[in-house]
């Protein structure tokens, strides 16, 4: 494929020696490339780089940058379809993809963009691929369709022994209904919806605070190819468990890529993800997001140990601390101190507001804290400078699970039948828009158990949860206060908003 300008905003009167010049020097600040990473344009990535957004802009450091892409291949297409890995892992969207980008590029493009690929960029591979509806899980909610074998796989490729049955209720994509795609096909799948992962910040998603899974009562997955134990936090279903598992999954999968990468091109993969860190930089409002004695940004990322326990240390977004003076602060405005407190107030909150979590499994059972049982955001969300759980494992929030997810009928609707023991909160049946992790394992007991995410560079990245179900961090803040029935005021949203927006 041939290489793509890596510039699209130039000075008429600069010579074409000279942009190869800055090029090389990684000094191109005079010139804005597009927010928009084209797979093989050989773009050099700089060490800093901020993207602006609603809320401000974010920053993302590259350490030991700044590094050429060309031919490196997290950049070039490799597979049939013409995708790159950062075809779904934007630096402007904190290395995930938001929907802002994608209306972008189908806008631009439409279906001839490889983002939008039959496979996994459609609602189903069969589908008319010109027709925007075709495409409509994407570019209305940020969704990538994701393929499961049924039954469920070991690592191995063995089948795994399931306690449960799975039919379609509801199929508005008409994938799991599909003779070639669905349930009745020669090779049984399962497609669900979800939305892409950042890759950054991975010190922390790899950090492993504890040597079991409590969510589980069990010991910690060990990667069948190191012998070694691992978090399970990469993927939203823990469907692999290393970074070279991911990569040879995605290649396999999201690219279309028949071959085979060598272990030096895995490598270096996995040494750029590893370098990569995002967070937000700055607020529209507030000003930087590391002045007054706050530590926002991603610096601090970079510079911190990954996989403390806020309660045993820093304390969870403790970054904000210094601004609830901020009021103080006369060389600020009004607006800035007030932004600032709000975000200060909006830590603390999080750091230290009771509730009643109840029917959560990863929480409730089989941990046995009790259900309900009176804690805190920062009680799951617990990570220093991360916002992840120390405690690796997967949750169930109710986002994708009846009763408690929201309306979602642009997606299918599965129904679960346990043929053993019931599901410790739904019972035996119980109908679910994603079975999570129990696409991974086989039991009943893990349906609708989502990994949890990374809380940062969250204004660069909506929608939200793995189902794109919340459109704004409002929507994320309010799911919770009806999910749990938390009470909160006008003024607890908005400074929770503000906190998620200064991530």
């Amino acid at each position: 494929m041939p290489h793509t300008s890596r510039r699209r905003v130039l000075r008429p009167l600069l010579a074409l020696g000279a942009i190869a010049g800055l090029a090389a020097a990684g000094l191109a600040a005079s010139v804005q490339p597009d927010r928009w990473w084209k797979p093989g344009e050989g773009r050099v990535m700089q060490e800093s780089t901020d993207y602006p957004n609603a809320a401000g802009s974010l920053r993302v450091l590259l350490v030991d940058g700044p590094m050429d892409t060309r031919g490196h291949p997290f950049f070039e297409p490799l597979g049939e379809n013409g995708r790159a890995c950062v075809t779904c892992h934007q630096p402007s969207d904190a290395m995930s993809l938001s929907l802002d980008s994608i209306r972008r590029q189908w806008e631009l493009r439409g279906h001839h963009d490889p983002l939008f690929a039959a496979f996994d960029g459609s609602n189903c591979p069969d589908l008319p691929q010109e027709r925007r509806e075709s495409h409509s899980l994407l570019l209305d909610h940020g969704l990538i369709r994701i393929a499961r074998p049924w039954p469920p796989r070991d690592h191995d490729g063995s089948p795994i022994e399931t306690d449960f049955e799975i039919e379609v209720v509801r199929d508005p994509t008409g994938c799991n209904l599909s003779d070639r795609w669905g349930l009745a096909a020669p090779e049984p799948m399962v497609s669900v919806y979800r939305r892409p992962r950042p890759v950054a910040n991975f010190k922390y998603i790899l950090a492993m605070g504890f040597a079991v899974d409590p969510k589980r009562s069990q010991p910690l997955p060990i990667d069948p190819e190191t012998g070694q134990m691992v978090s399970g936090n990469l993927m939203a279903d823990r469907r692999v468990l290393s970074l070279e598992a991911q990569i040879r999954d995605a290649l396999q999968t999201h690219l279309e890529f028949k071959g085979r990468l060598s272990p030096e091109d895995i490598a270096r993969i996995t040494d750029f993800e590893q370098r990569v860190y995002a967070a937000q930089q700055t607020s529209r409002v507030g000003g930087d997001l590391d002045t007054g004695g706050a530590t926002g940004g991603p610096a601090t990322l970079r510079d911190s140990p990954a996989g403390r326990l806020g309660s045993q240390g820093v304390p969870v977004w403790s970054e904000f601390n210094a601004w609830a003076d901020a009021g103080k602060d006369a060389s600020l405005t009004p607006g800035q101190r007030a932004w600032r407190e709000s975000v200060a107030r909006g830590a603390q909150n999080f750091r230290e507001r009771m509730f009643l979590i109840s029917d959560t499994t990863g929480i409730n059972s089989p941990m046995g804290f009790g259900n309900p049982v009176l804690d805190r955001c920062a009680f799951c969300h617990n990570m220093s400078q991360m916002g992840m759980d120390v405690a690796p494992g997967q949750v169930d929030l109710g986002t994708t699970t009846r009763p408690f997810a929201d309306p979602q009928p642009h997606l299918p609707l599965f129904r679960i039948t346990c043929t053993g023991e019931p599901h410790p909160h739904y019972g035996r049946v119980i109908e679910t828009h994603d079975p999570g992790f129990a696409l991974t394992t086989g039991r009943c007991a893990d349906v609708g158990k989502i990994t949890l995410q990374s809380l940062r560079g969250l204004a660069a990245r909506a929608p939200y949860f793995s189902n794109g179900s919340a459109k704004t961090l409002r929507e994320v803040i309010e799911y919770y206060d009806r999910r749990y029935n938390i009470g909160y005021s006008e003024q607890e949203i908005q400074d929770l908003v503000h906190l998620m927006e200064a991530l």
